[in-house]
């Protein structure tokens, strides 16, 4: 299979944020020829892209001065909204034209805040959380979520070809963050149904691994069932995507559902789960181990 290419036209290319899924995501880039500039915080931190052939910026407004298209990949709302608002920030320094592409995992309304606060500038914030964890930023085979204009976001394509195998245009700005909200949402209830499935079959002298066999062939079969499920069995809770972060995808969820007057009843058990992981020292796991957490012993129910 041949590599993408990306065109002249969207480089040089700047990048922040180089951590568990931004440094794979960001060697793809390099990989399909892009001119890539880099920023970080800790210079350590892109070392190894810049070995690469990288090319490291000194600040933040050097970076931003010299690229027609940012990507951040970064934790949280309130580091987004740092990098893009604060002092020295992105739109103090943004050229009009400058298309950010935000792939971070972020709350959706002030996602929208943000785009309001770009397209002041000229400049176009599109949102593209993406899923798959490490495996699939490694492999490009990562599905992203997309919201924002659809001119700016036809000119990603050969940039998002190249981190990711699926692309949804779901909608407006905020869109794809709502999107991504909605994927952790089945993914965390799919997670503890699967550790209550392994757990019944286990309790009545069934091997689980039969069970997920049989399962898989049947309208119970899921990405979940066949990966996490799998990764139970083995006892490999070698991160793709850490419960840390996971806990801070259930608070947007969470503040989400309460802005717009949703119960999202079957989000407790996930939240209970992940306190129980996190309690017993376990932040830092795949998320597949919530599902040794969320099976309660029946006195517990009464």
């Amino acid at each position: 299979m041949s590599v993408p290419t990306i065109p002249p036209e969207l480089q040089p290319i700047g990048a922040v944020g180089l951590g568990i899924m931004g440094a794979p995501m960001n060697r793809n880039l390099l990989a399909a020829g892009a001119d890539l500039l880099v920023w970080a915080r800790r210079p350590e931190a892109a070392a190894d892209l810049e070995k690469e052939g990288a090319r490291p910026c000194a600040t933040l407004p050097e970076l931003v001065r010299n690229v027609w298209v940012l990507v951040l990949n970064v934790s949280d709302t309130p580091d987004v909204e740092a990098l893009m608002l604060g002092p020295d920030g992105i739109l103090e320094h943004a050229w009009p034209g400058l298309i950010v592409i935000d792939h971070s995992t972020i709350d959706p309304m002030r996602t929208r805040a943000l785009a309001r606060a770009a397209a002041e500038r000229e400049v176009t914030f599109v949102d593209a959380p993406v899923s798959g964890g490490e495996p699939g930023a490694r492999a490009g085979t990562l599905s992203l979520m997309v919201g924002g204009p659809v001119a700016a976001v036809d000119t990603l394509q050969p940039i998002f070809e190249v981190v990711g195998s699926t692309l949804t245009h779901v909608g407006d700005s905020g869109a794809g963050q709502i999107a991504k909200a909605c994927n952790q949402l089945v993914v965390g209830e799919t997670l503890v149904a699967v550790g209550e499935a392994f757990a019944l079959a286990e309790q009545s002298g069934v091997d689980p691994a039969r069970v997920r066999e049989a399962l898989l062939g049947g309208f119970a079969g899921s990405r979940i069932l066949e990966v996490h499920g799998q990764r139970l069995l083995d006892g490999d809770f070698e991160p793709g995507f850490q419960v840390g972060l996971y806990q801070k995808d259930l608070g947007i969820i969470a503040d989400l559902s309460r802005d717009l007057g949703l119960a999202t009843e079957g989000l407790k058990p996930v939240r209970d789960a992940v306190d129980a992981a996190l309690e017993a020292g376990q932040a830092r796991q795949d998320v597949a181990i919530l599902a040794r957490f969320c099976v309660r012993a029946r006195d517990d129910l009464k």
